[in-house]
């Protein structure tokens, strides 16, 4: 059992990274992609630590929530339809009631305080901060599962903010005339025996369908990178379900709450809201990781060789990613980019960004656009071609980073420093006449 266990670990995180896709049959392939893609999803989601970023999402919305709905509240009185979205919010928040009635309350207090549906003064600008900046810890928290870097810049957090506001209001108010326009229509459709079954089924799926939708849209917009709709639909679905289904478990925990806990009497509506947060929080990053893992799989193939190639091959790809490189400049053919280099020499995708990487840095290779509609990062020599040679390409990599350490290497180590660079001074010597375009 031990053995079979050792074998199917090994399988799971070292062998079915090595399978490509004509080694087995279409079939076999998408049920090694569904592995891949929840395996990778799990690991992401323990070793991120997703649980500890949807705490922080739930303190930083807890200090939001009544700045956020008075914000909802006020563009939907402008339109005149508060009430729905009102009603919105009760369903949305079903199983606390107490805490819903609490937040109104706080809402209806700070929109008192409006002229004209203005806010005055500091009041205005503390709100639209607090609803701005769990934003923008929410970007922070989706650019860190997606590995992105850079964020959106300020006149873009501005801008795509607002629009999510402006739009939030105008959605649920869509939500809820659909629902309404769908119980109508199954009240007309009672006398027809066949119709009123799907009537009710298509009543019942409206939830689930905004739902659906509304983590979908937030798996595409908030992070900063570009997200294919097909990984971002199928993680909102399964996401949006789950939610449903926490949903119903949590409503009825909360009559069995009421019923046999009454001791906790008000106070436990608190700490109820923190549990609803913390897992709402906690589903909805598990499907932003299993988008990153569905779009990102091909990125982890040959993950575990990559990650401890050795230095010879590193620099057989190095010069091999070079030699394709000056060729097709040669040519005056179309640069190549990341993802055609590694389709066409059959290197890891990620291995291939990783040398590509340290080209750059030693200024071997410089980024051009190769598409102005897709905006396709490309890759060009930054030298004559004349002098590009193998030589050139293994000095620059050996010579990158620092050697300002405090090892005295002009007299007491002098010796090695001395053989060391001798030897390697032969080494790229040899390898001059071997220019890369001619390989």
């Amino acid at each position: 059992m031990n053995q079979q266990l050792k074998r199917l670990w090994k399988f799971l995180t070292y062998d079915i990274w090595r399978i490509t896709e004509d080694e087995v049959t279409k079939t076999t392939f998408s049920l090694y992609t569904i592995i891949k893609t929840c395996y990778l999803c799990i690991t992401r989601f323990t070793q991120d630590r997703i649980v500890t970023k949807a705490s922080a999402l739930t303190y930083s919305t807890l200090l939001a929530i009544v700045p956020m709905l008075a914000v909802l509240f006020a563009i939907a009185r402008g339109f005149g339809f508060d009430h729905l979205v009102e009603q919105q919010v009760n369903e949305a928040m079903a199983g606390q009631t107490e805490a819903v009635s609490y937040m109104l309350g706080f809402v209806n207090t700070y929109l008192s305080e409006t002229k004209n549906g203005i806010f005055i003064g500091v009041g205005l600008i503390m709100l639209l901060w607090t609803v701005l900046n769990l934003i923008n810890n929410m970007e922070i928290t989706f650019n860190s599962i997606w590995q992105v870097k850079k964020g959106r810049s300020m006149y873009r957090m501005v801008t795509d903010y607002f629009s999510m506001l402006l739009l939030m209001p105008i959605l649920m108010v869509i939500s809820g005339g659909l629902s309404i326009f769908m119980t109508t229509m199954v009240k007309h459709m009672e006398a027809f025996t066949l119709l009123a079954p799907v009537g009710k089924f298509l009543v019942r799926l409206v939830p689930f369908a905004f739902t659906w939708c509304m983590f979908t849209a937030l798996y595409v917009f908030m992070p900063n990178t570009k997200v294919k709709l097909k990984h971002a639909f199928i993680a909102g679905v399964l996401a949006g379900t789950a939610y449903q289904a926490f949903q119903m478990l949590y409503i009825s925990g909360q009559v069995w709450v009421a019923r046999y806990n009454a001791i906790y009497g008000s106070f436990a509506a608190l700490p109820l809201l923190l549990l609803w947060l913390q897992v709402s929080w906690t589903i909805c990053l598990f499907g932003a990781t299993l988008t990153y893992a569905g779009q990102n799989l091909r990125n982890y193939s040959f993950d575990t060789d990559t990650r401890n190639i050795s230095r010879r091959y590193r620099d057989f790809v190095s010069i091999l990613v070079m030699s394709r490189i000056c060729k097709r400049f040669h040519r005056n053919e179309a640069p190549y980019t990341a993802e055609s280099l590694s389709e066409e020499c059959e290197i890891p995708i990620r291995l291939t960004h990783r040398v590509l990487g340290l080209l750059l840095d030693t200024n071997l290779l410089h980024e051009v656009i190769s598409d102005t509609k897709s905006e396709s990062i490309a890759y060009q020599p930054s030298m004559d071609l004349a002098q590009l040679n193998v030589g050139v390409v293994l000095e620059r990599l050996d010579k990158l980073g620092s050697e300002e350490f405090k090892i005295d290497r002009e007299h007491e180590y002098s010796a090695e420093w001395k053989a060391l660079v001798e030897t390697r001074n032969a080494y790229y010597k040899s390898a001059q006449h071997l220019l890369l375009q001619d390989l």
